[in-house]
């Protein structure tokens, strides 16, 4: 009980103006640290020994027998338990660090095999679908901070590409889906996600009336004005033959790429940022960037469509390519977070009001790409955090290739990209 009278007046002592949330939790956090050690020799002394007892749920104990507890840090807005009991700066950093996990294993990695509610045109699909992500290591760090397309280094990117090929203005449909199969929770997922053990998902999120129901097309501006902003959280990502220094290697050539041909072939009005995130440290790059992408966004009102365009990192046996009119073409695939875990549930100091309409863009993205385009995706992968994609409806966040492709290979699946995202955003007929 003095324990309990100690926390109360805690919560009780007033408020000051010059303590920002920051220090209140941090405070508050120092102080239910010492708390549980004290409860720990008090209630289980034989755990006392532990090297991390603030493993051992006692917060939990506790707050199941004094529930005030928890109805007191919800009305100061403290976090009493922050995710495998991380402060709030850790999981940030956390989020930065990888895109994947390393918890799951081979069976969970692995692509099923097509199921019965699905008409293949090609039994080559299933060859091409290897297996999924593993987890991204860090990239050497080999170029400089920038921002914007001001530098020598920036106007070089634009002007050292070699010409993208045209795009077949018609292309055939060449599988279907029979959705009424899909209405089942566990088919969809089977057949369209790759879920991270770190999180957990169901119904309420991935059904066919909301992820096919939404429409997210948009109309092309006849002014200057951006309406697709392309990105790079992870800017310093290069390929097997990148070239030390030059940036039309990297990613942020391929979103070059990506940027001219829906431009040049599509018409849009596209606004490729070259700001890096990630020079020194990439453990902390989504929060990096976040104020300057809020900026740019606050800036430029127009802007209707999120890419931040990443490269992933596979085992080097693993080769994710496939042709595509006589090209090889990297195979690419569509990322969400969705501010959920797993042991927590939803992690509420990152809010993603948005989070329904980033899951039917990229699997309405995933079905056309499936059905015009056999093999050139992965399923779409599903993980516990935000990664920015909060900030707009229509967000992608696209692992284009591997580090194991060449960077020409994640040029040419930029034209199929571009396509299937024209395809999207002028209202396409999913048939359901």
């Amino acid at each position: 009980m003095i324990l309990l009278a100690l926390v109360i007046l805690i919560f009780a002592l007033p408020e000051k103006e010059t303590k920002t949330e920051s220090e209140k939790n941090s405070l508050a956090r120092s102080v239910f640290i010492r708390l549980e050690d004290a409860m720990v020799r008090l209630w289980c002394p034989a755990l006392s020994f532990a090297d991390e007892p603030a493993g051992l749920g006692i917060w939990e104990i506790a707050a199941a027998q004094f529930p005030q507890l928890s109805f007191m840090a919800k009305q100061k807005n403290i976090v009493l338990l922050s995710e495998s009991g991380s402060t709030y700066e850790e999981i940030i950093r956390a989020e930065g660090q990888d895109e994947y996990s390393d918890e799951m294993g081979a069976d969970q990695m692995r692509t099923p095999e097509s199921s019965d509610g699905r008409i293949l045109a090609d039994e080559e699909m299933q060859k091409l679908l290897r297996q999924e992500n593993e987890a991204i290591q860090n990239q050497e760090k080999d170029a400089q901070v920038g921002a914007g397309k001001d530098s020598e280094a920036d106007k070089a990117l634009e002007s050292g590409l070699k010409e993208i090929p045209e795009i077949a203005s018609d292309i055939a449909k060449k599988e279907t889906y029979q959705w009424n199969y899909y209405e089942k929770f566990d088919a969809l997922v089977k057949e369209f996600y790759a879920v991270d053990a770190s999180t957990v998902v169901d119904e309420s999120q991935l059904n066919l009336e909301d992820l096919l129901g939404k429409d997210l097309s948009i109309e092309k501006r006849t002014d200057d004005s951006p309406q697709i902003l392309i990105y790079h959280t992870h800017s310093q990502e290069n390929f097997a033959d990148s070239v030390q220094g030059d940036r039309t290697t990297t990613i942020e050539g391929v979103g070059e790429v990506l940027t001219r041909i829906l431009e040049d072939q599509y018409g849009y009005n596209v606004l490729h940022h070259l700001g890096q995130y990630d020079v020194e440290n990439r453990d902390y790059a989504y929060n990096n960037s976040l104020p300057a992408i809020e900026a740019l966004l606050e800036e430029n009102p127009t802007i209707e469509v999120v890419i931040d365009l990443h490269r992933d990192q596979m085992a080097e046996q693993t080769r994710l390519v496939t042709e595509i009119d006589g090209r090889p073409t990297a195979m690419f695939m569509f990322f969400n977070g969705l501010s959920r875990t797993r042991k927590h549930g939803d992690i509420d100091y990152l809010p993603n009001e948005n989070i329904a309409d980033n899951l039917a863009f990229s699997f309405q993205m995933q079905v056309l790409c499936n059905e015009y385009y056999p093999g050139l995706t992965r399923r779409i992968y599903l993980k516990g955090y935000r990664y920015n994609m909060h900030l707009k409806a229509r967000y992608l966040l696209i692992e284009m290739g591997a580090q194991n492709n060449t960077y020409e290979e994640c040029y040419n699946a930029c034209i199929p990209l571009a396509k299937i995202l024209d395809m999207e955003l002028s209202g396409a007929d999913f048939g359901y």
